[in-house]
């Protein structure tokens, strides 16, 4: 009885259906009867029956309440597969777009014009190519001439002038810390070139020419001043900033365009720092930034030895004899910790 009238409310249903979707119905229980039908014990759905599953889901809303033999997520699951596949199979066959590939032998034209005419932009490169016949944008040409190769005339000149003038350098830079409330303290630093030593050391929110200018002249009281001072080209050192500058008796010595290298001192004081310090730490607010590079100047000078140094340190710390061999080592920590100084007991 209950079956005679699940079968009478089945086909009282059937009629306010649309006759497409009994078509597609009937399409897929007679693709099922015909999984049923193989040979083989348990139904095997092969690949065109995969494909007849996958496309049906796209065409019909209802298809999954013509499942029998599987569940709906394994045909998603087939879906994803046969995705997959086809992405895979076009990008091994897709087409090549955009422009030709720039020939080796214009690229090196390119950086020989770079070479031989250090003022020409990419406007006058780009009209001298069009001149000779290639086509190419003047886009293009930028890209390129941004990856030429450096001069090392123009690295050697300046080697030469850091070895020649250690003694008489300083330089000075700006690098950045970020505070627990996501907000970024400004620290500014200047450091002589001969021994490593740091000058002078501050920390700001707000690091305007008028602040530099005042630290400038905590840093070289007196006479204390040096011959020359690297600094990059940072809004921050303005002409205000030049004009303290040459006003101490110092010539300002500008770095190139993106070429920290040439303040490689300087620089790498900075990921000292950071390695030794920062990287280590949660910096609060400006006082305890003070603290902290207060504590790490005091290491850097005293006891942190340096490769530029032949691995003795700015403060010129003394090597000490071990008359007894047997003499006990002890460890002082610095930094809270993170660095130690050993030394012989006493």
């Amino acid at each position: 009885m209950l079956r005679l009238l699940r079968l009478l409310v089945v086909f009282i249903t059937r009629l306010f259906r649309s006759r497409r979707d009994l078509l597609l119905e009937n399409l897929a229980l007679r693709q099922q009867l015909g999984v049923l039908k193989q040979k083989h014990p348990p139904p095997r759905f092969a690949t065109t029956d995969k494909l007849f599953w996958v496309m049906l889901s796209r065409l019909w809303a209802g298809w999954r309440r013509a499942l029998i033999l599987i569940e709906p997520e394994t045909v998603v699951r087939w879906h994803r597969t046969g995705f997959r596949l086809y992405w895979t199979w076009l990008s091994r066959h897709r087409a090549r777009a955009g422009r030709k590939c720039v020939r080796r032998e214009l690229r090196e034209l390119i950086f020989r014009m770079v070479a031989d005419n250090r003022t020409w932009g990419a406007p006058r490169i780009h009209g001298e190519l069009k001149m000779l016949g290639f086509d190419l944008s003047e886009r293009t040409v930028l890209r390129w001439m941004r990856k030429a190769p450096r001069s090392p005339e123009q690295g050697k000149r300046w080697a030469a002038f850091l070895s020649n003038h250690r003694e008489a350098i300083a330089a000075m830079d700006f690098f950045t810390v970020p505070m627990l409330n996501f907000g970024l303290l400004y620290c500014f630093f200047v450091i002589a070139h001969d021994h490593r030593r740091i000058l002078h050391f501050n920390v700001t929110k707000h690091p305007t020419s008028a602040w530099v200018v005042q630290q400038l002249r905590e840093a070289f009281p007196y006479d204390s001043a040096p011959g020359y001072l690297i600094l990059d080209r940072g809004a921050n050192f303005n002409q205000e900033v030049i004009d303290i500058v040459k006003s101490f008796g110092i010539e300002p010595k500008r770095t190139s365009f993106r070429s920290p290298w040439q303040n490689g001192v300087a620089e790498r004081w900075v990921g000292n720092c950071r390695r030794d310090l920062l990287d280590h730490v949660i910096v609060l607010n400006e006082r305890h930034m003070r603290r902290l590079m207060k504590g790490y100047i005091r290491y850097y000078h005293d006891d942190r030895t340096h490769l530029s140094l032949a691995e003795g340190t700015p403060n010129s710390r003394e090597a000490v004899s071990r008359s007894d061999a047997g003499s006990k080592i002890i460890a002082m920590p610095r930094l809270g910790g993170l660095h130690h100084r050993y030394d012989l007991a006493a």
